[in-house]
């Protein structure tokens, strides 16, 4: 194992890691298999995210209440991006998260 660098299809992970839920003895499954048990393990959780990710974005819609605001000046001076759809102004700020972000600009851009 040590210095040999492989390359997995998707394939051969998923059927390796189907074939790791059925094994009692999972440092004697990566032995056979030659593979260390970390990757194993970090393939079963990288699947296990992959499947909650798939189900919560295909049940979960995004849902927005409509804002008014009195001023169109930004109430404070940590905003970074200022974007403007469709008459609609979004200001946001250099703190704010990538996922919030992202799912705002992809709300804006379903509703144009």
């Amino acid at each position: 194992m040590a210095g040999r660098r492989r390359i997995w299809t998707l394939e051969q992970k998923l059927a390796i890691v189907g074939e790791m839920a059925r094994c009692g003895n999972i440092a004697e499954f990566a032995r056979h298999h030659d593979i260390r048990t970390s990757l194993l393990y970090t393939w079963r959780r990288e699947l296990r995210y992959a499947l909650e990710a798939g189900r919560a974005t295909s049940h979960a819609e995004p849902m927005f209440v409509p804002v008014m605001a009195d001023s169109s000046k930004p109430l404070s001076s940590d905003v970074a991006i200022e974007v403007e759809v469709g008459g609609a102004v979004v200001r946001i700020g250099g703190t704010a998260k990538a996922d919030l972000v992202a799912a705002v600009i992809q709300a804006l851009q379903v509703q144009r």
